[in-house]
């Protein structure tokens, strides 16, 4: 919990109530891989801030096929938040791929810490700033960059997820097939 008092502190001055509140609405959780923190079609009721390990968001089409959306890893928040901002039912599973360790939050707990302590305002925001670009970003690069280029990125951002991600989670998000990321790994160790 402390490493993200710390962070909190570091982009705003935090009150000693301010974090007296925030210990109280902090549930820290370890997440067994596999176990599903949200099931699509539920409603959301968490969030979750990674301290250790790796999450992933993802959501299954009509057609039965599985789409990664985000991959989160330390210092990196996740959830449903179109379910949570929209109050609808999940459209994302979010489910653990390597054993991790989670501060979770009730969102209504997390909502209600702006009207006592205006300041997480800030902090909140350049969250979602800091969200937004990344999902921009993502998507510029699903449009613009080749799949191998694509997933070079992916290797920088995320060095060593390959360790523990199984290929098709990694295919699903960068929007390719299993047999495509095999060939443009292929093509890569043979340059």
């Amino acid at each position: 919990m402390e490493e993200l008092i710390e962070k909190i502190k570091n982009s705003i001055s935090l009150s000693a109530e301010a974090e007296k509140y925030l210990y109280s609405i902090i549930k820290k959780k370890t997440v067994l891989k596999g176990d599903i923190l949200i099931h699509q079609g539920q409603v959301v009721k968490h969030t979750y801030f990674v301290i250790d390990g790796c999450l992933r968001a993802y959501c299954i089409d009509k057609n039965g096929k599985e789409h990664t959306l985000q991959f989160a890893v330390k210092d990196w928040w996740i959830s449903d938040f179109i379910a949570i901002y929209n109050n609808e039912l999940a459209t994302l599973t979010v489910e653990c791929i390597k054993e991790a360790t989670c501060l979770e939050f009730k969102t209504k707990d997390l909502d209600g810490i702006y009207a006592l302590f205006p300041e997480f305002e800030a902090f909140q925001r350049r969250n979602l700033e800091r969200h937004v670009v990344s999902l921009h970003k993502r998507i510029l690069n699903q449009l613009q960059l080749t799949a191998a280029e694509r997933y070079n990125l992916f290797l920088l951002q995320y060095p060593d997820i390959e360790h523990f991600t199984p290929n098709y989670y990694i295919a699903s998000y960068l929007g390719i097939t299993q047999q495509s990321l095999s060939r443009i790994r292929a093509e890569k160790v043979q340059k």
